[in-house]
């Protein structure tokens, strides 16, 4: 797909200045155009062969951009902050919000290309790479954002071309590095792996664009009215596109389901908790603290029904660690910055780095939960957040995260118990809201989304803990166990 981008075109400098212009103001007009609607963000992405124009294109962008509504962002080697996170994370953190548009240089693309290309990975893992960013991009269109894909080309003497010109001009020649001549000696293996991405990549909402670099004149004006024509096409569409039709999940036929077939007997006298507390907030100190625990992390979710003793329960084990060591998140109804992001965007940026915990007391399952049941999102958004959930938790899990969630069950009897418990007793007041009323009207609404929960997003690498929680000291225990054995299991694999 490259050969169209090595055919020498040339755009003349008076051609240029003529047109240039006119380009700039549409621009700036779009992009105000963008800002004031304020209804999807624009990704675009700039990758490319070394010495072909990309930075100075970025340079160009922020130049005839209103610079106040353009983040760029210029991705090398991982930070240690970074390198301690999934590898989405850095990108995840760089998505512009709704309205404004974000230039990515150097991207998700580069590591799978560059480590192919080096030997450090295998076919197989390109090909889950390539996966995986489909995946991710699609997520991204769906959600409503115009992701933009540049590809700027040289051909192989014509890069030789431009590496010397750049290295023989003092201005220019920091901008040459080693590394740029070493790879240049992999010409060719990164042509053959660069079009075997991109190919398999170029979909119909994100198609790359390939533009030839060596002529500068040439490559800004293609790359401004690529952008232009882009933008323009997105504004003059309706606000609102139209979500493909979700299938409907069906109930079970005899009402049988995990949450009402689950054994609520089980208690714990005070003396057995007390001991067995004792025990697996020590067992699950030591293992925060093991060596091996300091090239891994530990993200806990903690979902249940209200009033089915989550807080508590996150306390026990928040009393077992070092208090610089976790953090806990609690979720509510998200906020304006929020909600200009992609749903999972809240949660991607609490991820812990290395020896260190997440506990969210609840979390992206929002948006198959509560976002479902109370129709904040439509059926098409929370049946595709199955799949999405899937791959985040993979994702985490692959890059060595420890991922275990609870969910917190009681019967309609307890919670009803519960409820005037907290409206009884002073101090537990502030615990009990005209919300957790309306949402026991909704019983059997919240027990169907939590069973097709369970069934969609209970996986091998992150399965659901389903806790019976009538008793509080039995529940706390079998969270405190499940939670040590998971870490352990987890360290004793290799990474």
């Amino acid at each position: 797909m490259f050969e169209a981008a090595e055919v020498g075109h040339r755009i003349s400098k008076e051609e240029y200045k003529k047109r240039e212009p006119e380009l700039r103001h549409a621009l700036l007009l779009a992009q105000y155009r963008l800002l004031e609607k304020g209804n999807f963000p624009v990704i675009i992405i700039v990758a490319g062969v070394d010495g072909a124009g990309k930075g100075e294109t970025v340079n160009l962008l922020n130049e005839w951009l209103d610079p106040r509504h353009i983040h760029t962002h210029a991705f090398g080697d991982p930070t240690d902050e970074e390198a301690q996170r999934p590898h989405m994370w850095r990108f995840w953190r760089a998505l512009p919000p709704k309205g404004r548009i974000g230039v990515l240089f150097g991207s998700w693309y580069t590591d799978p290309i560059v480590d192919r290309v080096t030997g450090k990975t295998s076919q197989g893992d390109l090909v889950q790479s390539i996966e995986e960013i489909r995946h991710f991009e699609q997520m991204l269109v769906t959600d409503g954002a115009l992701v933009i894909k540049l590809w700027f080309h040289l051909s192989k003497s014509a890069q030789r071309k431009r590496l010397k010109e750049l290295e023989k001009d003092p201005k220019s020649r920091w901008r040459v590095t080693e590394t740029d001549w070493e790879r240049f000696k992999s010409y060719d293996k990164f042509r053959k792996v660069s079009e075997y991405t991109l190919r398999e990549t170029s979909t119909g909402d994100a198609p790359w664009m390939v533009i030839e670099g060596e002529d500068p004149h040439y490559r800004y004006l293609t790359a401004g009215n690529l952008l232009l024509e882009a933008l323009e096409a997105r504004l003059a569409a309706p606000a609102e596109r139209r979500k493909p039709a979700a299938a409907h999940l069906l109930p079970e036929l005899d009402s049988r389901n995990v949450l009402n077939t689950l054994d609520y007997s089980p208690s714990m006298d005070k003396k057995e908790y007390v001991s067995l507390l004792e025990k697996y907030q020590g067992r699950l100190n030591i293992l925060s603290r093991d060596p091996r625990f300091t090239k891994r992390s530990l993200v806990i979710v903690f979902e249940g029904q209200d009033a089915a003793g989550k807080g508590g329960s996150i306390r026990r084990v928040t009393a077992a660690l070092d208090a610089r060591q976790y953090n806990v998140i609690p979720v509510a109804a998200p906020t304006d910055e929020e909600r200009a992001q992609p749903y999972l965007w809240r949660f991607w940026r609490h991820l812990p780095r290395h020896n260190h915990v997440t506990i969210f007391d609840r979390s992206w399952y929002g948006r198959v939960l509560v976002e479902r049941v109370e129709k904040f999102c439509s059926d098409a958004d929370w049946m595709r957040a199955y799949a999405e959930i899937n791959d985040f938790e993979e994702q985490l899990v692959r890059n060595g995260v420890i991922v275990v969630k609870f969910w917190l069950a009681i019967t309609k009897d307890e919670q009803l118990r519960r409820f005037r418990e907290r409206e009884q007793v002073a101090y537990k007041n502030h615990k009990i809201t005209p919300d957790d009323w309306r949402n026991r009207r909704k019983w059997k609404d919240y027990e169907r989304a939590v069973c097709d929960m369970v069934e969609r997003t209970s996986t091998e690498i992150a399965p659901w803990n389903l806790v019976p929680a009538n008793d509080v000291e039995y529940a706390r225990i079998m969270i405190l166990e499940t939670l040590c054995k998971s870490v352990e299991a987890a360290l004793a694999r290799k990474t």
